[in-house]
């Protein structure tokens, strides 16, 4: 039953402590797309998006008004297009980002999720062509986000498809240099990819998934930490029952919207994903939680053991209030979408070694950090090699995207606004890595991968 008490406390959340609904993504299945011929499978691609997802961001306005709880963002995921595209003779995949571009903007969404490829153990021909036209779609589309996963727990890492998204990333950089190379905001390369994930913009509607399905990401870092205020200096073990019980009542609210958007678009309800999503707004940051639990400056030496507590926490807490867990559930750490983290690299004391170690125990991985533009490729593609190798050996989710804009040195900044924050332009090992990169073929998977 809920009582006077809880309706007040989520008013406040929502109107003091930032509580939102990071976002509301309808994936949609288009392997029914396609065609041997481009052109009819981009009609195709365009007309199935706009039939399903065209009433999305009406209805969500309309929850957003009747319950008082905003909607940040309403987006829309589809099936891998390397998969929809195999059957086209074409190898040039960008048509099919300008389809997704023209769909999702005649629905009004913010993003469209899903110029993808899963590649974990090998590359198709479609595979291949996407990756390539990847710097292209990119640079030709405003809304479309394109993901590559390139390990897994059960197949090991494709160091082949890691090699070649180095240099994707850098030309995908150079390509919208003019944007201060914003596609590579829009750009993740993953280990353990998963299929119901909301967020972008490594979201993608899997194979496994139902013809269209509502998944919601709730957020609430400025919950926990309003939460955490109240309990300073209490032992660990309090701020981890504060946290889950805070974490509880946000997935509430997510869980709700959910079920709301599920009805009223007649569309299945798949997943609540719990993941606390900062923004570079003051009060909505998790590196601040994490200075909350008695660290001076997040990176500091207890920072891993801290974001843990956090991650556990909120995982526990969240999957008690939904009736579907799923997506990445997690404490997500972008570096420029967090203002407490842009002030940790700032100052020097959040360095990328550091937040590759944080990544073994939270979601997702090396997510939104601005490197030299003169980073090379091969440095780039070990940076994502490490980051797979903590995911598949942990069978957990890890990512990398990684912001190489040109012309960018260490102390710069690079501005995208928005959600996407301000990236401070963070040091690298210069030391080569090329002849690592060079070697290709496969780190095979781990032994614990033999489950069956």
């Amino acid at each position: 039953m809920i009582n006077q008490k809880d309706i007040l406390s989520t008013i406040q959340m929502i109107q003091q402590q930032h509580l939102d609904i990071r976002t509301v993504t309808m994936g949609i299945s288009l392997l029914s797309c396609s065609d041997e011929s481009i052109k009819r499978a981009c009609d195709k691609i365009y007309d199935k998006i706009c039939r399903y997802a065209q009433k999305l961001v009406p209805v969500c306005e309309d929850i957003e008004i009747e319950l008082g709880i905003p909607i940040v963002n309403k987006r829309i995921s589809v099936t891998p297009i390397a998969l929809v595209a195999a059957a086209c003779t074409t190898a040039d995949y960008a048509p099919f980002a300008e389809a997704l571009d023209r769909a999702a903007k005649n629905c009004g969404v913010n993003f469209i999720g899903g110029f993808s490829a899963l590649v974990q153990k090998g590359m198709t021909d479609a595979d291949r062509n996407l990756i390539r036209s990847i710097p292209d779609a990119l640079s030709r589309t405003d809304l479309v986000c394109s993901s590559v996963n390139v390990g897994s727990t059960r197949s090991g890492i494709n160091m082949d498809a890691v090699a070649l998204m180095g240099r994707v990333i850098r030309e995908t950089a150079e390509k919208t240099k003019d944007r201060d190379g914003i596609g590579c905001a829009k750009l993740v390369v993953f280990c353990n990819a998963v299929e119901d994930n909301p967020f972008m913009a490594g979201a993608f509607h899997g194979t496994g998934e139902p013809e269209k399905v509502i998944n919601v990401g709730v957020s609430g870092p400025g919950v926990v930490y309003n939460a955490l205020k109240d309990i300073r200096k209490e032992p660990l073990d309090v701020v981890a029952e504060t946290i889950k019980r805070t974490a509880f009542r946000v997935t509430r609210v997510g869980q709700l919207v959910a079920q709301e958007a599920s009805a009223r678009l007649d569309t299945p309800f798949g997943i609540v994903d719990l993941s606390l999503a900062p923004t570079p707004a003051i009060g909505d940051s998790v590196a601040r939680i994490l200075e909350e639990m008695g660290l001076e400056v997040c990176g500091t030496h207890g920072t891993t053991a801290a974001l843990a507590l956090l991650n556990d926490a909120v995982k526990k807490g969240g999957v008690m209030a939904s009736s579907s867990v799923g997506g990445l559930s997690g404490a997500f750490i972008p570096v420029s979408e967090d203002e407490g983290m842009i002030a940790a690299a700032r100052c020097g004391t959040l360095c990328i070694d550091k937040l590759e170690a944080m990544t073994c125990v939270c979601s997702v991985g090396l997510d939104m950090i601005a490197v030299p533009g003169d980073t090379p490729a091969e440095t780039i593609s070990a940076i994502i090699a490490d980051e797979a190798a903590i995911g598949m050996v942990n069978n957990k989710t890890t990512a990398v995207r990684v912001l190489p804009t040109p012309g960018t040195k260490v102390g710069d900044t690079v501005k995208m606004g928005g959600l996407l924050g301000d990236a401070p332009v963070m040091e690298v090992h210069r030391e080569s890595s090329a002849d690592f990169i060079a070697r290709g073929g496969r780190i095979p998977a781990p032994l614990h991968s033999l489950k069956n």
